[in-house]
């Protein structure tokens, strides 16, 4: 809740290491409904239903990743009650971290488990309990902690892989390798990739990697590398090309490292 003092407010809340067991002992946690806050200059604070003691700390997040990137890797267990990606005042930077409250509590030691530790680029998260005493999944959630520890290894490898914005962006599930063994089929699909990829800025260069001349595999086959003069061309590209349908294909398109397109590592 808020309190003005001297003329500025003032929020009064729960200590992070509150323990409601502790709490317990010294009386009720919870205001008596017919107090009558607003005559003594009290407002209920807007906490997002981020309150209570399955209100979930997650630390150690890059800090170009987006709320809406956040929330992906949080809603892998199931949807939120609250949510709050903590920024600056100053710059709506984002600080690193975040708190998060699921609709189903039951799932809120599982996520933890899952979460806290991965790696993430150069940062390492920290998911716990914004509150002390945290427990441990028990064993009837143990498969439902394994489904989410891989999908969330998924996540993990398309966010270290593809969102942060490159000159180059990578499409999968474009094309098929049968595609690519004729010749003249091969030139079509190269322009049509080439006008398509024209749409959205200056493209640098196209590469299809097709397989060699007696069908041995090669790495990158069956996907497309459009290389563009800048990452806001790529970018656009990205956006508009991510989860089009191509051959009745849904096609992903995440953005690749510069330094290994240029040395022609295409895996």
């Amino acid at each position: 809740m808020y309190i003005r003092a001297q003329g500025a407010p003032v929020k009064v809340r729960r200590p992070s290491d509150y323990n409601p067991s502790l709490a317990a002992a010294l009386g009720p946690s919870q205001p008596n409904p017919n107090l009558n806050l607003a005559a003594v200059g009290l407002t209920p604070g807007s906490a997002g239903g981020l309150e209570g003691p399955d209100r979930i700390f997650v630390g150690g997040l890059p800090y170009n990743f987006t709320e809406a990137q956040v929330r992906v890797l949080l809603e892998s267990f199931g949807p939120l009650r609250g949510f709050d990606l903590v920024k600056d005042r100053e710059t709506g930077n984002s600080k690193g971290y975040a708190f998060c409250v699921y609709q189903d509590l039951s799932v809120t030691d599982i996520a933890c488990a899952a979460l806290n530790g991965i790696k993430m680029g150069d940062k390492t998260l920290t998911v716990r309990r914004a509150t002390q005493g945290a427990a441990q999944p028990r064993p009837e959630q143990e498969s439902v902690l394994l489904q989410a520890q891989q999908q969330i290894a998924f996540q993990r490898l398309v966010y270290q892989a593809g969102s942060l914005p490159t000159k180059v962006i990578c499409l999968s599930q474009a094309i098929n390798e049968d595609e690519l063994k004729e010749d003249e089929e091969y030139e079509d699909i190269l322009d049509d990739m080439r006008g398509e990829g024209e749409k959205y800025g200056k493209l640098v260069n196209v590469v299809i990697p097709r397989p060699g001349p007696n069908n041995e595999p090669y790495p990158g086959v069956g996907k497309v590398f459009l290389e563009y003069a800048d990452t806001d061309a790529s970018s656009k590209a990205r956006q508009a090309l991510n989860g089009r349908k191509f051959g009745g294909n849904t096609v992903v398109a995440v953005f690749y490292p510069e330094n290994k397109f240029a040395q022609g590592e295409y895996a």
